[in-house]
């Protein structure tokens, strides 16, 4: 596995010298790309989307054409490991994402087992393989999945929900079947990203997206427990080459040290925490990634590029060293996002960013 033609992602995951402040963005492949929503018709799904391996690779190389980031991400979702563990998820129109079995008994939660990586999960490698090869090592390839209990959420509720009621009943209620849950889907993620990093993924990431929903005692006891659990078990090296590991709690901010401590190279940020403020409280123990409010991006272009800045400032510090920084957005980027505006984004932050260390 040798590194990218342009490795400075990697570089700044691990700390090392930049030239530049590298960035890319969270569902850079989506529906706000008119590219993505016509491949998307013609796959006829979502689903067959995701698990069709060149229309996969497609629409992952989609946002690279446009514009010069420094990383894709694998297109998938990360509810493939809930579905492969035999829940039967289904989108429907209007309602997002739906599982025809939740979980809603003990003997459906006991009877959870981890899937075959390379089993019913195996159209997710065939993409990782395929991205990579298309790829043709010009930027790094990120996989992803999500936390365990991010999915526990979508596994107990059956879908998306406004207050986690089901879950939140469990975990005071029954907190042994949310363990055992947490337990079972934490291994899978374990072997789903090791074989995707087997496949070709350069660098992972754990999407911990309804953690911050929990109160501090719970967050460490049923989120925070399970993430540490699986970058424990992740596989960090691969042909010689680190594989650096990100993980990310939406609404995470309050728990940043601990989260820093469990053994990331990265930590990802949400918009509601100045980045500033964040390397201060973790100094050089971890990357950070972030954290541009992805609703700046329906701006006029001059307030886009003022806010990218404001960002760069804010991890600035005076000294030798700039590194440690990958720009994102706080979250996802919208689907209603005009497409011109992300390369006013992209180009700021690159051309900022090599003005600053110059300067520096």
């Amino acid at each position: 596995m040798a590194r990218p033609q342009n490795d400075t992602f990697l570089r700044a995951l691990l700390r090392e010298p930049t030239e530049y402040t590298p960035v890319w963005l969270m569902r850079q492949a989506g529906r706000y790309l008119p590219e993505y929503c016509a491949t998307r018709k013609q796959a006829g799904s979502f689903l067959n989307l995701c698990k069709n391996p060149r229309a996969a690779c497609e629409v992952t190389l989609q946002p690279l054409e446009r514009y010069d980031l420094d990383a894709a991400i694998l297109f998938s979702d990360i509810l493939t490991v809930p579905d492969a563990m035999g829940l039967g998820l289904y989108f429907a129109e209007g309602e997002g994402p739906r599982f025809e079995r939740p979980l809603a008994d003990e003997a459906a939660i006991k009877a959870l087992k981890v899937p075959d990586p390379y089993g019913e999960l195996k159209y997710v490698m065939d993409a990782v393989s395929e991205i990579r090869g298309a790829l043709n090592n010009r930027v790094p390839l990120i996989g992803f999945s999500g936390s365990p209990y991010t999915l526990a959420c979508y596994m107990v509720e059956g879908g998306s929900s406004d207050d986690y009621r089901k879950i939140k009943t469990m975990l005071y209620s029954r907190p042994d079947l949310l363990h055992h849950i947490l337990a079972v889907t934490a291994d899978a993620v374990i072997a789903y990203l090791n074989a995707q990093i087997d496949s070709g993924a350069q660098a992972v990431m754990i999407f911990d997206s309804w953690g911050g929903g929990l109160s501090a005692a719970a967050y460490q006891e049923f989120s925070l427990r399970y993430l540490e659990r699986i970058v424990a078990g992740l596989k960090r090296e691969k042909d010689g080459e680190k594989v650096p590991v990100i993980v990310f709690t939406k609404g995470g901010g309050l728990w940043l040290e601990s989260i820093a401590a469990i053994g990331a190279d990265g930590v990802g940020l949400d918009w509601t925490i100045d980045l500033g403020e964040a390397r201060r409280r973790v100094g050089d123990k971890v990357a950070l990634q972030g954290n541009l409010d992805p609703s700046v991006l329906f701006a006029p272009a001059e307030v886009v590029a003022a806010e990218a800045v404001k960002v760069l400032a804010s991890f600035d510090r005076p000294g030798p060293s700039n590194t440690g920084h990958v720009f994102n957005l706080g979250h996802g980027i919208s689907q209603f996002t005009p497409p011109d505006v992300v390369k006013t984004l992209v180009d700021t932050v690159h051309a900022e960013s090599r003005r600053r260390r110059q300067v520096a």
